[in-house]
């Protein structure tokens, strides 16, 4: 089979893609023949090394330090059952799953965890759908509902608005009855406006930290605003989160005064449960998948270099395997 590795850290150019064996199934373990995955901020900042001020030494703690701990690339991911161990209790040879596999996903054939962040796909969903839903959408509730505790009323500022993580925090916002405005790139106004953001702020024009008016919840998907630069437009009892904050977020948190705007910051975590409250949301029709750029895995390289960018993004970068390929006989291991 062929996978996408690397064996270094650095550019986009260091993935390649490589001929492997098929994994050893367990027997706690579903075999899936992968269709769709994801590529995330997360994937970027593994494979070139780079992490938030602050945070290189825990960065390089997980992924290496001289080289990756973990040659097999990406997270995310949708694919059908092909064959279960002997254990394995809640998938069944020929279900189509998603979620997340710790192991790396960007290969034709993954061993997932019985117990992984993976759920059946929903009919409704395609395999890029699905791939595009996890990453995005467990963050986003992490941060909207859980963190900033965003309420039917309030006045929430999205920065990033359009991308992976943005484009699922401004539907949950918009669903808990928040009045919603986005910060995107002249291209992607439109775009918000399809999502339901109530009001759009192009920052090629004007700068954010201008705006009037007072928010209760500003939410930083990429890392772009600071605590000092965006307190005034915070009211009493505002609420600056952070998706990528380093270390100053972390400790402006952990110091956060009793009354006043302050910061909050938290890591969303790839547990079964979030990945289901999302599934719920989506089947509610409350949220849905965004999948902006699509490429072929051999384009890897590509994939890598639009999320690097970090401008123009809508919505999620999704690679697939070609559709005419050839799965595995169907089994039971």
């Amino acid at each position: 089979m062929q996978a996408i590795v690397h064996d270094t850290f650095g550019p986009p150019e260091v993935l390649e893609l490589e001929t492997q064996p098929e994994p050893t199934l367990a027997g706690g373990q579903v075999l899936v023949a992968v269709h769709a995955t994801s590529v995330t901020t997360a994937d970027w900042r593994f494979r070139a090394a780079k992490f938030p001020v602050g945070m290189r030494f825990i960065g390089r703690l997980i992924v290496g330090f001289l080289r990756p701990r973990q040659r097999l690339t990406g997270r995310e991911f949708s694919g059908r059952v092909v064959a279960v161990g002997r254990d394995v209790r809640r998938f069944a040879v020929g279900d189509e799953v998603f979620g997340v596999n710790p192991g790396g996903v960007n290969a034709e054939l993954i061993a997932v965890p019985e117990t992984a962040a993976v759920l059946h796909k929903p009919p409704s969903l395609s395999h890029a759908e699905a791939a595009a839903l996890p990453f995005g959408a467990m963050t986003a509730v992490a941060f909207v509902r859980d963190l900033a505790k965003v309420q039917a009323g309030e006045r929430v500022l999205v920065v990033g608005a359009s991308g992976g993580v943005g484009a699922y925090t401004v539907q949950v916002a918009k669903h808990l009855g928040a009045e919603v405005t986005g910060v995107a790139s002249t291209e992607n106004l439109g775009f918000l406006r399809e999502l339901g953001v109530d009001h759009v702020v192009d920052y090629t024009t004007q700068d954010p930290a201008q705006l009037r008016g007072s928010y209760d919840v500003i939410i930083d998907t990429i890392g772009k605003t600071t605590f000092r630069g965006y307190r005034a437009l915070l009211g009493a009892h505002g609420r600056h989160a952070f998706v990528e904050g380093g270390v100053r977020e972390i400790l402006q948190s952990l110091f956060a005064p009793r009354r006043g705007p302050k910061v909050v910051f938290t890591i969303a975590s790839d547990t079964r449960e979030a990945l289901e409250e999302v599934c719920a949301l989506v089947q509610a029709g409350a949220i849905r998948a965004v999948v902006g750029h699509r490429f072929p895995m051999t384009e890897v390289v590509a994939a890598h270099r639009v999320v690097g960018g970090r401008k123009g993004r809508r919505g999620a970068v999704i690679l697939e395997w070609p559709a005419g390929r050839r799965e595995p006989a169907l089994q039971c291991a």
